[in-house]
């Protein structure tokens, strides 16, 4: 079962079309059939898909077109688009499909089995560049949080405050404090040990 993984099946034999999408939701997919390149692409406008299963040769436009303007659009360019075809079977056939942009294109007859391993095949890609647009923004989010001091920062020779961009002069733990993720902890180093206690020293 693959919980999350919804396809829109676009075919325009009404036969392949029902046996295509039965084969898939008994897979545990989500599936939806559109017969036209128009109705496909009016669906993913509607609807986010991960997957087009997408015939080639279509009543109103071929399956080429459709797969341009899914990947040259930019709502839609991250849906994956695997075509197929009874009937552009050749290599130059499948060159063409994978050139206009489908990331996968196979020939029928097919057997079920292999379809399903064709479409898991896709499922396998598509849910690891899930997991790693999850974790560049995990990272994006820990960078955004992460306070850096840069540049020069004006310092009293004297009393070693400093200024801060609206010219107050802060002690330099609190400045520091609000300008990055350390903590302080107060102690006296041995020096000023010797001078301000030297019965201790």
């Amino acid at each position: 079962m693959e919980k999350g993984i919804s396809i829109l099946v676009v075919d325009d034999d009404p036969e392949i079309l029902f046996a295509t999408a039965r084969v898939l939701q008994s897979a545990g997919y989500e599936v939806k059939k559109a017969e036209t390149g128009e109705q496909c692409l009016l669906n993913l406008s509607e609807k986010t898909f991960d997957l087009v299963l997408l015939d080639v040769v279509l009543p109103d436009m071929s399956g080429h077109e459709v797969c341009r303007k899914i990947k040259n659009s930019e709502e839609m360019r991250g849906t994956y688009v695997l075509m197929a075809s009874g009937m552009k079977t050749s290599s130059d056939d499948q060159s063409e499909g994978l050139e206009t942009g489908a990331d996968g294109y196979f020939t029928r007859p097919i057997a079920n089995r292999e379809l399903l391993a064709r479409i898991q095949a896709m499922v396998r890609i598509i849910n690891a560049e899930r997991e790693r647009d999850r974790l560049i923004k995990e990272l994006k989010d820990a960078l955004a949080n992460v306070k850096t001091l840069r540049g020069l920062l004006p310092i009293c020779a004297s009393c070693k405050k400093i200024r801060d961009d609206r010219g107050y002069w802060t002690q330099v733990e609190v400045f520091i404090g609000n300008h990055s993720e350390a903590d302080f902890s107060h102690g006296i180093c041995p020096d000023c040990m010797k001078k301000l206690y030297p019965d201790f020293a």
